[in-house]
């Protein structure tokens, strides 16, 4: 039996990554998971807004979660058990916790809720890990580019749209996703997005320009095709990234 005697008709437990938490109420929290069977996933946590569960609800954390509710489309009750605390290395580190913050935030506003999508739940787990790493922003680019593709918005970056060449490829189409070799899009770069060289094979190395590059170059396309649905720009999390990474490429 639930409470005042109610009956839980939906239950399901699932493991989750905190993409945020926002108060409700005097004590409680509105809880945003996302989960590899059951999508991105909103909950009450009752007591969310206290001092022993907001260390849990930390984004990027991940939890062992069960969500209960008397119907399918209420919002229903989660709990939260913290299984790894992946926030609390890099709350003191303003660069990794603000690429945390971003690919969480982004998350959050992208993804459709309740549904499943496997891939990009595994690699924002990929990417948290990484932040540990010296070439996180690599992998932060990466599961950008992924998050378009499963979200039916694929760049095409195999070879240039205009000539069909697989080499010296140095932009993208604005128009189309498509990649557009140096020498076709020449003349029209003003108009071309920059395709740094990581994305296509071609280099070992990164730079910070490269990294601000990809950046732009998913920013585009997660603005047009999947934000600007629900009538959303990029979160502001996302934007704080870029002008931390900006730094760099102006040292």
């Amino acid at each position: 039996m639930g409470v005042l005697g109610y009956t839980w008709a939906m239950e399901w437990s699932d493991q989750g990554i905190v993409l945020s938490a926002r108060r409700h109420g005097e004590a409680a929290a509105i809880v945003t998971l996302l989960t590899p069977d059951h999508g991105r996933h909103a909950g009450l946590v009752r007591g969310g807004a206290g001092r022993r569960q907001r260390g849990v609800l930390q984004p990027g954390n991940r939890v062992a979660a069960r969500w209960r509710a008397r119907l399918a489309e209420h919002l229903g009750t989660l709990t939260c058990e913290l299984t790894e605390a992946m926030a609390a290395p890099h709350l003191a580190d303003p660069l990794r916790l603000a690429g945390l913050s971003a690919a969480c935030a982004l998350a959050d506003w992208a993804l459709p809720e309740r549904e499943p999508h496997v891939a990009i739940h595994d690699g924002l787990l990929h990417l948290i890990k990484s932040l540990s790493g010296d070439d996180w922003p690599f992998f932060y680019v990466i599961w950008e580019v992924d998050l378009l593709r499963e979200l039916g918005f694929g760049l095409d970056l195999e070879r240039c749209a205009a000539t069909g060449r697989t080499d010296s490829l140095a932009f993208v189409s604005p128009r189309t996703g498509r990649a557009v070799s140096l020498s076709a899009g020449e003349p029209y770069r003003d108009r071309m997005l920059a395709l740094p060289p990581f994305l296509t094979g071609e280099t070992s190395s990164t730079t910070p320009r490269d990294i601000v590059d990809g950046l732009t170059l998913t920013a585009y396309f997660l603005e047009r095709h999947v934000l600007a649905v629900a009538g959303r720009r990029l979160p502001a999390a996302r934007l704080r990234l870029v002008e931390r990474l900006m730094v760099n490429v102006n040292d």
